[in-house]
């Protein structure tokens, strides 16, 4: 933000040299980047964080150095005599779109005279860098960097019919603007309007149709508040930044529309002459509540470390806009009420801060001791720690992935849910309405990316919501919002399903269950689901070549998805102490024959129910096919065991006993057979 010495000494008396006030005002928040002569005067460039857009004009830098320097803002009076002709007779506006333009405000001035502006104000803009065109538009720029809100002028006569129509761009639509390039809209972009044709991208820049020219003789004048959100999109798909869109993006004051429309004209008519109609036309006359925040002086002395008179606060909060009240229920506490500019204060913690940063943060003790409560990580945030841990030392990197999804990708994989997605009014990404329900299709989206940008063989993990649209047996009638974990990569199936095991090993879950399925976008007979107790806790499996191919993914690719929230809930994130039993173990290799369609969940289930608490270990070894011994359809397992008890030695008998009870019930419940 430039900011003009000889300007922001119309606004308030600069009582310190330059060295001092830009050291004061860096001190308070706002850093100076710099500062360059510009003939006689001294241009100062401040940087001005995000959450501070009252700072983007002079005035608001001026109200800064007028607390800091305990001197007098001295706001410009607005006078002007309106014309009996009321602007409603003459125009309307229609706001058809709230969501981006809570509040539109349009004025009327007829029979000005398009001439150059006066020396002072083509000094004051050039000095900041800012052009000079005529006195119409330069009044326009002028206010912009005065209070830091946008407005723009129309030529009345370029305008179709007696209405102005803030709307959504139509799909196709164009607009040439005064930089005389065409822009293709989309209909997440606003545009002020008039019955025939979009005359203006809304908050960034103005239509070439509308433009004031050396033959226009009306004028309307258009002060608005945009949605940041809106603008900053619409900004960056089209390239097209403006001294507006930054200022709309960091948001703009919503009661000081009317002062700085106002304003306007007042200059407007001074430099170029003519009348104002008498009103204004205002889609939304009655702005918001103020916010009103409670302040306890004990609470900003216990913050501060020091004590600070009642009569500095006041005069601090006072001199930045806010109107103090004693509360009459409470002792010591005050009532303030924030300016409309200021949106940033919303908390006694803000007040505090105010008063700490104007007072100067070096007036806090050094010395002042800063009680400390111990505190403690949540089990959620332990037990993500790990999961990444798990998931980077396996050679993952973690993606950010979208939260909304195209109709395409959103049906790509939906293990969770067959019900349709939840969608958007409007789409957040273009073409991407679906709130998704899983993480895959983003994953594989991610990974096809990488390798398409940069042939990198991208294993990815994310960590984020999915959201899943109601069942028809939830009474409450509400979606659900949960923390899933999904990884990707190009390994074998065995590869990620080690990984799965450590990850759950990692969180101290046990019990649980494997189950083979058939979900679509998974290949067939290539997918499992995990289960704890009866809940469905994760998928995993090998994607289909179709789902691979429409990404053009190279080779094999596998992916996971567990249920975050519910494997935190079984999670044993503290080690169990596990006494060692002083008694001699037992080995014993033990070799099945059975059939292909037997998992070794099944067997592993048996095997650990009849070992009981004496089974302390159980190793998968190798599987083995002879169809010319064993016959067809039939495999061997091959499996080792340790038996050992923790109050006696084991004898070879009781071994015996423990692996002839295994086998007989392998032999009953799987048709195996023990290969001797």
């Amino acid at each position: 933000m430039l900011v003009s010495w000889k300007w922001l000494s119309r606004y308030v008396d600069l009582t310190l040299p330059h060295d001092a006030l830009v050291d004061r005002l860096s001190l308070s928040g706002l850093n100076h980047e710099g500062s360059q002569q510009v003939g006689d005067n001294t241009v100062i460039d401040l940087e001005v964080t995000s959450n501070r857009g009252d700072c983007l004009g002079h005035i608001g830098v001026a109200r800064e150095i007028a607390v800091l320097t305990e001197q007098r803002l001295k706001i410009p009076t607005v006078e002007y005599q309106p014309s009996s002709q009321s602007v409603a007779q003459e125009l309307s506006v229609d706001n058809q779109f709230i969501e981006a333009c809570p509040r539109f405000t349009a004025r009327v001035i007829r029979g000005v005279t398009i001439a150059p502006s006066p020396s002072w104000m083509q000094e004051a803009l050039q000095s900041i860098g800012i052009t000079p065109i005529n006195n119409v538009v330069d009044v326009t720029n002028y206010v912009m960097m005065e209070t830091g809100q946008p407005l723009h002028a129309f030529d009345r006569s370029q305008i179709k019919g007696d209405k102005l129509i803030v709307r959504a761009a139509t799909k196709g639509e164009q607009l040439e603007a005064i930089d005389h390039r065409t822009y293709d809209l989309v209909t997440s972009d606003c545009v002020i309007a008039d019955e025939s044709q979009p005359l203006s991208i809304a908050g960034i820049m103005g239509g070439s149709t509308s433009e004031v020219t050396d033959s226009t003789t009306d004028l309307i004048i258009e002060v608005a508040l945009f949605t940041p959100l809106v603008i900053r999109r619409t900004a960056r798909r089209l390239k097209l930044h403006s001294p507006s869109s930054f200022r709309f993006e960091r948001r703009t004051d919503p009661v000081g529309v009317d002062w700085v429309s106002r304003r306007a004209c007042q200059l407007i008519t001074q430099l170029a002459g003519g009348h104002i109609d008498d009103g204004i036309l205002d889609s939304q006359p009655e702005p918001s509540p103020p916010t009103v925040v409670a302040l306890r002086h004990d609470r900003m002395t216990k913050c501060l470390g020091r004590e600070i008179a009642t009569s500095q606060m006041q005069r601090i909060l006072s001199g930045l806009g806010c109107s103090i009240a004693p509360n009459e229920n409470a002792e010591n506490v005050h009532q303030c009420t924030v300016p409309s500019w200021r949106h940033d204060l919303t908390r006694e913690i803000d007040l505090i801060e105010e008063v700490a940063r104007i007072d100067g943060y070096d007036q806090i003790p050094e010395d002042s001791p800063i009680p400390i409560i111990p505190s403690s990580k949540r089990v959620f945030d332990v037990a993500v720690s790990r999961a990444r841990t798990v998931l980077t030392s396996a050679g993952f990197s973690e993606a950010m992935t979208p939260s909304v999804v195209t109709e395409d990708l959103d049906r790509l994989v939906s293990p969770w849910s067959e019900i349709d997605a939840l969608q958007t009014r409007t789409a957040m990404l273009v073409g991407s309405k679906r709130l998704r329900r899983s993480l895959i299709p983003s994953l594989v989206q991610s990974r096809a990316a990488n390798f398409a940008s940069a042939s990198v063989h991208a294993n990815l993990f994310e960590i984020a919501h999915v959201y899943l649209p109601p069942v028809a047996s939830d009474q409450s009638g509400l979606p659900t919002e949960r923390y899933h974990l999904g990884f990707i990569a190009g390994d074998a199936f065995f590869d990620i399903k080690g990984i799965a095991e450590t990850l759950f090993q990692r969180l101290g879950i046990s019990g649980l269950s494997v189950q083979p399925s058939d979900i679509n976008g998974f290949a067939r007979g290539g997918c499992v689901t995990l289960h704890l107790d009866d809940d469905l806790i994760g998928v995993m499996g090998v994607l289909s070549r179709d789902v691979i191919a429409s990404f053009k993914c190279p080779g094999p690719v596998t992916v996971a998805e567990v249920w975050l929230d519910a494997m935190v809930e079984r999670a044993q994130l503290v080690p169990q102490q596990q006494p060692v039993s002083p008694f001699p173990a037992i080995s014993r290799d033990i070799n099945l024959v059975l059939p292909e369609s037997v998992r070794w969940i099944q067997l592993a289930t048996i095997i650990r129910a009849e070992g009981g608490d004496r089974l302390t270990d159980l190793a998968y070894q190798e599987t083995y096919r002879n169809q010319k011994q064993d016959g067809d359809d039939r495999k061997r397992i091959l499996f080792s065991m340790q038996l050992q008890s923790h109050h006696e030695t084991l004898s070879g008998d009781d071994a015996d006993a423990i692996v002839n009870r295994i086998v007989d019930r392998c032999e009953s419940e799987l048709n195996a057979v023990l290969k001797r």
